[in-house]
């Protein structure tokens, strides 16, 4: 896996909230960055050579502006960021123990990115999108919107499908954001009616859907009409759930002690998704995902920097 770009590669369109994300450094004092599930995927993508479009809505503020720079330098196609005149992106602190695993605490209720659907543009862009060769977005995507937004998101799904597209989505379910879980199931099964690949964590499965198996975890997804499960545990690798196939564990290659989980299984998305499109076996690009996370979980914060990324994938 090297950061080489690719030629005339397939684009992916990325849809989700942009935050800013404060943490503190190991001396304790704090640092401001910036993160956001699908915006962590995005600029490991692009790190990767992929070809990214991310859709989202910032401020006209000077964290907003800096954030934009920021993504442009990382090679992020901006050109679908939507500025909301009056509101400013969401925020996130992150605390994280000892064994490295990691508590958010939120400040978003009134971020820009939940109005994307209210600025103008946002049909030119969703048209554009509908262009893409794949789509990506989670399930927090999801929460940020309204019935009506999602229906819009479910609308670009079917289209980017029917025209021959991938949709791929992760769940990560965070309780936080939905009203009750029956919302959240609701939504994330309505969307995944136009999916093709889902990225679950089983925790997230099992907190969401009840302790089921994760042979009827995958079943169900299957049933929506998505041919691809790659099932996420963490530590103990993932698992590809190929609809008629028998499954297939990709167990992680050498597990680390981590200092900060944050990010990891954005990454590990970023990698594998980075490897599909690139044409790469399942296998291969799942186990590209398990590499970048192991790396990522090394550092502090969702997004690490970039040369200690380029360092590591090149050894």
């Amino acid at each position: 896996m090297e950061l080489v770009g690719m030629s005339e590669e397939p684009r992916i369109a990325i849809i989700g909230e942009a935050m800013l994300e404060l943490s503190q450094d190991p001396a304790g004092n704090a640092k401001l960055a910036y993160g956001g599930d699908t915006l962590n995927t995005a600029v490991y993508m692009a790190r990767l050579g992929a070809p990214v479009d991310y859709i989202t809505a910032l401020g006209v503020d000077p964290y907003s502006e800096r954030m934009l720079s920021a993504w442009k330098k990382e090679g992020l196609d901006t050109c679908s960021v939507l500025r909301h005149p009056s509101r400013l992106p969401g925020l996130y602190a992150i605390e994280t123990s000892p064994q490295g695993e990691r508590s958010f605490y939120y400040w978003r209720s009134e971020s820009a990115a939940r109005e994307f659907f209210a600025l103008d543009g946002y049909a030119d862009i969703l048209d554009k999108a509908a262009n893409a060769d794949w789509l990506y977005l989670s399930g927090i995507t999801l929460s940020i919107f309204d019935e009506d937004g999602r229906r819009k998101l479910c609308q670009l799904a079917s289209e980017i499908r029917t025209s021959g597209g991938q949709v791929a989505f992760d769940p990560n379910y965070r309780p936080a954001g939905w009203t009750s879980a029956a919302a959240a199931r609701k939504a994330m099964e309505a969307f995944c009616r136009h999916a093709s690949i889902v990225l679950p964590t089983i925790d997230d499965e099992h907190a969401l859907f009840g302790m089921h198996t994760e042979a009827e975890h995958c079943a169900r997804w299957h049933d929506l009409g998505v041919d691809t499960v790659i099932m996420k545990h963490g530590p103990d690798g993932a698992t590809i759930h190929i609809r008629d196939a028998h499954p297939e564990h990709i167990a992680v290659p050498a597990p680390l002690a981590a200092t900060d989980t944050t990010g990891a299984g954005d990454s590990f998305n970023a990698a594998c998704l980075a490897g599909l499109m690139r044409g790469k076996p399942i296998h291969e690009a799942a186990a590209d995902g398990h590499r970048l996370a192991g790396i990522v979980v090394q550092h502090r914060g969702a997004i690490i920097p970039k040369d200690a990324m380029v360092t590591s994938l090149s050894e």
